[in-house]
């Protein structure tokens, strides 16, 4: 085994998908340690996607549609009018590419934590490890977006959430208000997991350390991602 790790060689069987994501909110420690002595990755991955699918079916099309009128009339253009067709495949492509991008973005930040911490930091650790905890952290948002998706339909907002914004209702909507609605509460719940998987796979690596890199990561994300937000 890795020098830099205190877990054993001979790792024992992690324990199955039911208690895996049961421990990632109640004994997160328990999870990140199985993790990173014996990385699984599929079960998580396809319930986050599951339930990232079922929170997006079950907003209406004409949602979808609102946001993207909306976004074209604040640029200036009239948007054409949509026949049932276009809504039903705004619909379908909306269901699949979230589900789809649930995949992409926890390659994304695992190769990116697996690049800052192992290669950049020295860390003993491999992508694998980092996207075996990445991916049951996700369980995290995808399962509580659910309770959300009433206020998404009732504010007309698909992307509403319980970020940092919300407490901020000082703030005049526009740039710096963005990067707070950026920062999700869930998401950054799930970041303080990843943190701890983080400390899990290199003993060397405090919480509070990895969980600075980590906030430094979604920092810099908001700050780009805020320039193409809708206020």
């Amino acid at each position: 085994m890795n020098p830099g790790s205190e877990i054993p060689e001979a790792a024992r069987a992690a324990p199955r998908l039911p208690r895996r994501l049961l421990d990632t909110f109640f004994s997160p420690g328990k999870m990140v340690e199985a993790m990173a002595s014996n990385p699984r990755w599929v079960g998580a991955l396809l319930v986050s996607m599951v339930l990232v699918t079922i929170s997006t079916a079950l907003l209406p099309p004409e949602l979808m549609v609102e946001v993207q009128r909306r976004a074209a009339l604040a640029r200036g253009v009239t948007p054409p009018p949509m026949s049932d067709r276009t809504l039903q495949m705004i619909r379908y492509f909306s269901i699949g590419g979230s589900a789809l991008a649930i995949a992409l973005v926890g390659l994304l930040m695992s190769g990116i934590y697996t690049f800052i911490f192992a290669f950049i930091l020295g860390d003993e650790g491999r992508f694998k490890q980092y996207f075996a905890v990445f991916v049951h952290a996700m369980f995290i948002p995808t399962l509580l977006s659910l309770p959300l998706v009433p206020l998404r339909i009732q504010t007309g907002d698909p992307q509403f959430s319980l970020s940092l914004a919300s407490f901020l209702f000082f703030l005049e909507p526009g740039y710096l208000l963005n990067v707070f609605r950026f920062m999700d509460l869930l998401q950054l719940w799930s970041t303080f997991v990843v943190a701890l998987g983080a400390h899990a796979i290199d003993r060397r690596r405090s919480v509070g350390s990895a969980l600075t890199f980590m906030l430094v990561v979604t920092v810099a994300f908001a700050l780009i991602f805020a320039r193409f937000m809708t206020s």
